[in-house]
């Protein structure tokens, strides 16, 4: 072991920690998971999910990238939904963002990026969408923070355009879409008021039954 010595130190000392406030922990954690919640976050390393949400490992199936984003061409996100919804059978996904957003500011710059510029030409789409809406605001953050919770309702809607949800709400599974964003300010969630439970909740041209 050349490098990284002090994260195995780390984990040892978490672990033997975990093991003396509950001896059983990882012997029941081993048998299998069952967790209720998907989160879909942003691969932004203060955002984790199990600890803003105050949940041990085993209650939440995540998946994270850059700026939280679910696109119908994006596989290994959808094969993320599609075992959470059909094997895991979670009851909740929750689209997750947070402000201030490395990946929102990005696709709202005219700057070349690199590779990941592909993957932001999605959020400027939901800049083009909203434009008149966000150019109406003059203070920079005022926009950046719009940007990011009109990204998270878009992935709402993205999941919810899944063939994996719309089958699962026609075979009666009980499964909710929720829309949140994360404040990193001051570690304090917002609902934006965005559930979707069934297949009445979504445009009619976007129903695939």
């Amino acid at each position: 072991m050349r490098v990284l010595k002090d994260l195995f130190e780390r984990n040892k000392k978490w672990a033997e920690r975990i093991k003396n406030s509950d001896p059983e922990f990882f012997f029941e954690l081993s048998k299998q998971q069952s967790p209720k919640y998907l989160w879909i976050g942003c691969s932004d390393s203060r955002v984790p999910a199990n600890e803003i949400v105050d949940m041990p490992p085993g209650e939440i199936f995540v998946h994270r990238n850059i700026a939280n984003l679910v696109i119908h061409t994006d596989m290994n996100c959808l094969s993320v939904i599609q075992f959470a919804v059909e094997i895991l059978k979670v009851k909740h996904i929750i689209i997750c963002g947070h402000y201030g957003c490395g990946g929102i500011q990005a696709a709202m710059e005219n700057t070349e990026h690199g590779l990941i510029d592909n993957w932001l030409r999605n959020i400027k789409d939901i800049y083009r969408f909203h434009q008149t809406k966000i150019d109406a605001l003059k203070d920079k953050i005022q926009k950046l923070d719009l940007m990011c919770e009109l990204n998270v309702i878009e992935q709402v809607a993205n999941i919810c355009h899944t063939t994996i949800v719309q089958n699962a709400w026609k075979s009666g599974q009980d499964l909710a879409v929720h829309g949140w964003i994360y404040s990193i300010k001051d570690g304090i969630l917002k609902d934006l008021d965005v559930c979707i439970t069934n297949l009445e909740e979504i445009s009619h041209i976007h129903r695939l039954i």
